[in-house]
């Protein structure tokens, strides 16, 4: 297992200093969604955790799901599953893993798993509401570890007991001891399911059975632009199995580089096609506390 560098061993370390950090605010002010803000607050001005929860209220549908734009590149409506991903992180930011809503969110999505016990990575409800070019489904989609491995995770992560859970868990072990080919949104759906899944013993084996697919797709480079999956982006906290796919060397080059990253406006940004203007400042907003969650999780912040 890799050590973690001392931070205060290092003189020419790379830091988001207090001014800094206040230009991240101030991005955020400008241009960030409501849910955001909050978000920032709460991880960096002592803002409450409750901000974070009612944000979150007016995203939910009577059926249990989550749409409306929690995830920018779906504007519709109607639920999604990787909209309930995204509500079930912010909830566990929030310290509200007991919250009613994670039952409703399970209900949900029992009623949209396919046999195998797995959930598809998006539904033909799609066609009706403006989407990024890449959210596309036939008319009867089957289970993905996209977005299924995230959820049982997140569920695995808060100690959710709901039926919807076992059958989720068995076919996200089927489908990792299965890969031979891990593509690179498939590394986040599998080391979400790995971290917290409870048999530690199997996952250890798992994770060791991946390393090397997972590897073979991951850009290196901290300079690399585009649509890049970084070190960084799969081991975002100093602990879990993504961060022992990466030597302290590399995660320290990285870091600087994250740290360098920040735009003058003191938001970052993301390398992925954005296909209408609206998308912009709300990637960048959430990327921007992601980012700076990051750099907090390994010392990065001297504010």
């Amino acid at each position: 297992m890799n050590t973690r560098i001392d931070m205060k061993t290092r003189a020419d370390v790379k830091t988001i200093d207090a001014e800094r950090l206040a230009r991240a605010e101030d991005f955020m002010r400008r241009n960030a969604r409501l849910i955001d803000r909050h978000r920032f607050a709460f991880h960096f001005r002592g803002g409450p955790a409750t901000a974070i929860t009612t944000a979150l209220r007016p995203y939910e549908n009577p059926d249990g799901g989550y749409g409306h734009g929690i995830e920018p590149d779906l504007r519709g409506e109607a639920s999604q599953p990787v909209p309930a991903q995204h509500a079930l992180e912010f909830l566990h930011e929030a310290g509200a893993g007991g919250d009613p809503a994670v039952g409703r969110i399970c209900d949900y999505l029992t009623s949209i798993t396919r046999p195998d016990g797995g959930v598809p990575f998006v539904l033909p409800t799609v066609r009706a509401a403006p989407s990024a070019p890449w959210w596309q489904t036939p008319d009867d989609p089957p289970g993905h570890i996209v977005p299924t491995g995230t959820l049982a995770g997140q569920l695995h992560r808060i100690g959710a007991d709901h039926p919807w859970l076992g059958p989720a868990t068995d076919f996200c072990w089927a489908w990792v001891e299965q890969a031979t080919e891990v593509p690179p949104y498939e590394i986040y759906a599998i080391l979400a399911f790995l971290d917290h899944v409870p048999d530690r013993e199997r996952a250890e084996a798992a994770f060791e059975r991946v390393r090397e697919p997972m590897l073979a797709t991951i850009d290196f480079d901290p300079g690399a632009e585009g649509d890049a999956h970084l070190p960084l982006d799969y081991a975002s906290a100093p602990d879990g199995f993504g961060r022992r796919l990466f030597d302290d060397d590399l995660i320290e080059a990285h870091l600087d580089a994250l740290v360098e990253a920040q735009r003058d406006d003191g938001g970052w940004t993301v390398g992925f096609l954005i296909w209408t203007p609206k998308t912009e400042p709300e990637w960048r907003g959430f990327v921007t506390v992601e980012r700076l969650r990051t750099l907090l999780a390994y010392g990065r912040l001297s504010a």
